[in-house]
C-alpha cells in the first residue's frame, strides 16, 4: 500500500490500509486513519492528526507551518476528521499556538488550490471551490459553500448553509442561510435552493423569508434595532431564525448586508 518512492518518518502512525502513492512525504508526528489515500506527491507534516477515509490528491500540502509572524516555534497542530477530499495543490496550515489547532470537520470538499490558514475552523459538509481562501482564525459553518476565487479576511465567520459567490471579497461575517456576492460582498438573498435540498421544513423556510425581509430589506439601517425587533416577533420561535438572530447579535466584525 506504500509506494517505494514515498518517504515516511519512523514516528508517523498510519493505519494498516492507508495508501501512500509515489513521491509522497509523511513527516514526524503525523497520524493517518484507516481508509485514507495519498495519491502522489502529497506532503503531510507537523502534529497533524487525520481521521478515516480522507483522500489527498497530488501536490496537496497539509499541516504546513503557520504563516503567522507571531509564531514562536512551539509545536502546533492540525486536526482533520473523516471523509474529506483535498484536491490538487490544496494547502492547510496548522495553528499558531499549542492551545488552538486548525480544525477540519467531516465530509468536506476542498477543490484545487483551496487554502485554509492557521487557526481556522471548518465544519462539516462544506465546499471550498477552486482558489477559495480562508484567512487566519476564520470559521466556516456546516454546509457552507465558498465559490471559486473568493477570499475570506482573517477572523471572519461564514454562517452555516450560506453560499458565497465567485470572486467575492469577505471582510465581515456572512449570516447563516444567505447568499452573498460581490466586491465588497452584499447579501443577495436566502439560500432557498440549498435549504430545500437539505430538508428544511416549509414553515422554517417561510419564517426565514420573513426574517430576511425584516433584516435586509428594511428601510431602517440599524441592524441592532432590527435584530431586537425580530427577536420579539413570532418568527423568532423558529429555531433557524433564532440561530440567525444569535449569529448577528454576537458578531464581532459586523455582518455582510
Amino acid at each position: 500500500m506504500i509506494h517505494p518512492t514515498a518517504i515516511i518518518d519512523p514516528t508517523a502512525k498510519l493505519a494498516s490500509d492507508v495508501e501512500v502513492g509515489p513521491f509522497c512525504v509523511v513527516g514526524a508526528n503525523v497520524q493517518i486513519g484507516a481508509g485514507s489515500v495519498l495519491k502522489s506527491h502529497v506532503v503531510i507534516e507537523g502534529h497533524t492528526t487525520i481521521g478515516e477515509n480522507n483522500t489527498f490528491f497530488p501536490f496537496a500540502a497539509i499541516g504546513q507551518l503557520t504563516q503567522d509572524l507571531k509564531y514562536d516555534g512551539e509545536p502546533t497542530a492540525l486536526i482533520i476528521g473523516n471523509g474529506n477530499t483535498f484536491r490538487e495543490n490544496t494547502t492547510i496550515h496548522r495553528g499558531t499556538t499549542e492551545e488552538v489547532p486548525t480544525r477540519i470537520g467531516n465530509n468536506n470538499l476542498f477543490l484545487a488550490y483551496a487554502h485554509v490558514a492557521h487557526d481556522c475552523l471548518v465544519g462539516n459538509h462544506c465546499i471550498l471551490s477552486n482558489n477559495a481562501t480562508l484567512g487566519g482564525h476564520s470559521a466556516v459553518g456546516d454546509f457552507a459553500i465558498i465559490s471559486g476565487l473568493s477570499g475570506v479576511h482573517q477572523f471572519c465567520q461564514i454562517g452555516e448553509h450560506s453560499l458565497v459567490g465567485g470572486c467575492t471579497k469577505i471582510v465581515q461575517d456572512v449570516p447563516p442561510f444567505t447568499i452573498v456576492d460581490g466586491n465588497p460582498a452584499t447579501v443577495r438573498g436566502l439560500n432557498l435552493i440549498g435549504l430545500q435540498r437539505r430538508g428544511f421544513p416549509k414553515d422554517s423556510r417561510r419564517a426565514l423569508k420573513k426574517a430576511y425581509k425584516k433584516l435586509f430589506l428594511s428601510k431602517k439601517n440599524n441592524m441592532a434595532e432590527l435584530t431586537e425587533e425580530l427577536a420579539t416577533s413570532e418568527h423568532a420561535e423558529d429555531v433557524h431564525v433564532a440561530r440567525l438572530i444569535d449569529f448577528i447579535s454576537t458578531s464581532e466584525r459586523g455582518v455582510v448586508r
